[in-house]
């Protein structure tokens, strides 16, 4: 944990809800380490911004 900075997602919890909402968990474990990358970035330039 870095104060404030994001470093990723818990996957666990997120595999966990796609099989709750009935979305194919190997289909997501393919697609969420790039989707995590581009919303970590932004997410870490929105809060770069805000305490700049």
């Amino acid at each position: 944990m870095i104060p404030g900075a994001v470093l990723g997602w818990d996957m666990g919890a997120a595999l966990a809800l796609a099989h709750a909402l009935g979305i194919d968990t190997l289909i997501t474990a393919e697609l969420l380490p790039e989707i995590e990358a581009v919303m970590v970035r932004k997410l870490n330039e929105q809060i770069g911004e805000n305490h700049g």
